[in-house]
């Protein structure tokens, strides 16, 4: 049995070790990113850079057609590493993380975050439909896991550097230290109180810091200032509107849990990883090549930034054109993740929920023209609504956004769409894009924090 140190020396210690995860999966953050440069350059313009600028398209690289092969080629990289090393690597990441908290006591093998670092950014850099949150999540818990295996600390102590790594390392790669925080704490902090709090918190302040050091502190997006969220005074009508599109970002979010479980059981078909991954990313290469003849860009590769400031900028404003976006980008994460690939699936919420809500901005400004429904306004409110219906995590979902844009126009009606699009996908699908995954496994994860009390406690208190 372990025992607990001194609650004051213990607390001292937590803070201190919280900065040591914040530094580490800072660090992990800046190296992973400058991987998927590194793979991202090689890959589509044959040369080599730590320079990658993902809220610009890729140009058109010297290959041709031959580009439909890039991501098949990476897959190769990507299965050998996850079947031989780690194969907890291989997906998204959270639900692993989770696993790990709530069944291992917070143990993650330290090798979990090389593979992952590598496979994901192979995934990404090659095209792969994937974001980065999941990666950096993962790697950031196996490092606060590593930090944490220090003997004189408690297995919830142990478990709250996890969560602070996690934080820490959103944190650094989004540009996002309050929404690194409040994801860790709404997705895997088993406990809420300021022993676990501060930590995650100093971690993920610590974090963005190096972050920023890095990469600036410009925000992930840039929003126009003629953005108008709501008008003075509020209008009813137009608040309507925004939940409106919160049930139907419900919806949406229903479609990418069951859709991307459905795909994985689908590509099950396959004989052999290798085959089943480079078949199914052949076919998100003819995915990428068919946009950039047809459009111009390759859109759906990567983690689809560029895409989703396209909507934010008002450079994509046909209803069809948005909508196929949407539908395509979900899939080809389908494709990628489905087939074994490594990423997260954030990256690509936001992406259909930037491209549904400008749509479905666009259709009501021809239906309703006097209401002004700005495409751009609804397409963060639908950002925030898609990673809310879809993970579950509301509150991180709004001040992520909010700090990935600095934009604080949206913030009434966003609130309103992340509600709905949280509650209503509840009813209809009960498990997050997380959780399923542990569910199919027989794994219970628990649904809320509660303070215990009994019935005379409460009496008194009342009384």
């Amino acid at each position: 049995m372990e025992r607990a140190p001194h609650p004051q020396a213990g607390a001292a210690a937590v803070l201190l070790l919280s900065v040591a995860a914040g530094v580490l999966s800072g660090a992990g953050a800046i190296a992973f990113r400058g991987l998927i440069a590194l793979f991202h350059n090689a890959f589509f313009l044959g040369r080599v850079s730590w320079s990658y600028d993902a809220r610009l398209h890729t140009p058109a690289g010297p290959w041709g057609a031959a580009v439909i092969l890039v991501p098949a080629l990476a897959s190769l990289g990507v299965t050998f590493l996850v079947t031989k090393f780690a194969p907890e690597a291989r997906g998204h990441g959270l639900p692993e993380v989770i696993e790990a908290i709530y069944y291992r006591a917070g143990r993650i093998r330290p090798v979990v975050a090389v593979v992952k670092a590598l496979a994901s950014s192979l995934s990404i850099g090659s095209g792969g439909s994937v974001g980065r949150e999941g990666p950096i999540a993962q790697i950031g818990s196996a490092l606060g896991s590593l930090i944490g295996g220090f003997s004189f600390l408690t297995p919830g102590q142990r478990v709250t550097l996890v969560a602070a790594g996690l934080g820490g390392g959103i944190a650094a790669t989004f540009n996002t230290p309050v929404g690194g925080a409040l994801f860790a704490v709404e997705l895997v902090l088993p406990e809420l109180s300021a022993a676990t709090l501060a930590p995650v918190i100093l971690s993920s302040a610590t974090a963005a810091a190096l972050g920023r050091l890095a990469f600036g502190s410009a925000p992930a997006f840039s929003v126009p200032q003629a953005v108008s969220g709501m008008p003075d005074g509020g209008a009813p009508a137009l608040l309507a509107l925004y939940a409106g599109l919160g049930i139907a970002v419900a919806l949406v979010s229903c479609a990418y849990i069951k859709g991307l479980y459905l795909a994985e059981d689908g590509l099950e078909a396959i004989p052999g990883p290798y085959l089943r991954h480079a078949s199914a990313m052949a076919a998100v290469g003819c995915l990428m090549y068919l946009l950039l003849r047809l459009r111009g860009h390759y859109y759906v590769e990567g983690v689809g930034y560029a895409t989703i400031q396209d909507v934010l900028s008002g450079r994509l404003s046909f209803v069809g054109l948005l909508l196929a976006l949407a539908a395509l980008k979900l899939l080809a994460v389908f494709l990628t993740l489905g087939s074994g690939a490594s990423g997260g699936v954030f990256s690509p919420a936001i992406f259909v929920g930037a491209t549904f809500g400008g749509a479905y901005a666009l259709v009501w400004r021809r239906l309703a023209p006097s209401l002004a429904a700005d495409p751009a306004a609804f397409a963060l409110a639908g950002m925030a609504g898609m990673v809310s219906g879809s993970t579950g995590a509301a509150l991180a979902s709004i001040v992520m956004i909010l700090e990935m844009t600095l934009d604080y126009r949206v913030v009434l009606p966003m609130t309103i769409t992340v509600a709905l699009s949280c509650g209503v996908r509840k009813l209809l699908c009960a498990e997050s894009i997380y959780t399923l995954k542990l569910a199919r496994r027989g794994l219970a994860v628990p649904e809320s924090l509660r303070a215990q009390f009994t019935p005379s406690r409460a009496e008194s208190a009342g009384s």
